[in-house]
């Protein structure tokens, strides 16, 4: 019991040793650093600096005075300026509507296909009555119509 607790004094000590020892030398690199720096270092990074912060303000106003081509607003990705702005060209808007015409004129396609096939389908069905031998009336009848419901093969 006597020997861990002498081997956690000691690994204690060393670890307060091995900090002292850091602390000291980190405080001699920053003194030494502070003292070896060049005046002619001292010109090249401040020139730096400015060119650095010059080049920021161009690119933070450039962007804010040009309209975006490619932007985003709210996770969306929009063509030609923020929603609302003037700078949108008449044909980039004209264009946001063909999809809307290639839509609408789909959509009538489609009814006149639809119309069209409801047409063939009962213009057969009339044509099957008329060649048939059987008078038109007996199709009126609900009893001859289960008839031909259960009859067929």
């Amino acid at each position: 019991m006597n020997e861990s607790l002498q081997s956690t004094l000691s690994r204690r000590g060393a670890e307060a040793l091995q900090s002292r020892v850091a602390q000291r030398l980190a405080a001699a690199l920053t003194e030494y650093q502070t003292k070896a720096t060049d005046a002619n270092i001292d010109a090249r990074l401040a020139f730096a600096r400015d060119r650095a912060i010059e080049a920021a303000r161009r690119t933070r106003s450039a962007s804010a005075v040009a309209p975006s081509i490619a932007g985003a607003a709210g996770g969306t990705a929009i063509l030609g300026g923020l929603p609302g702005s003037e700078a949108t060209p008449w044909w980039l808007r004209l264009g946001a509507l063909v999809p809307l015409a290639v839509l609408l004129a789909g959509l009538v396609l489609i009814d006149s296909q639809y119309t069209r096939s409801q047409i063939e389908a009962a213009a057969e069905v009339d044509a099957a009555i008329l060649a048939d031998d059987l008078p038109p009336e007996a199709y009126r009848d609900q009893g001859f119509v289960e008839f031909l419901r259960s009859a067929r093969p």
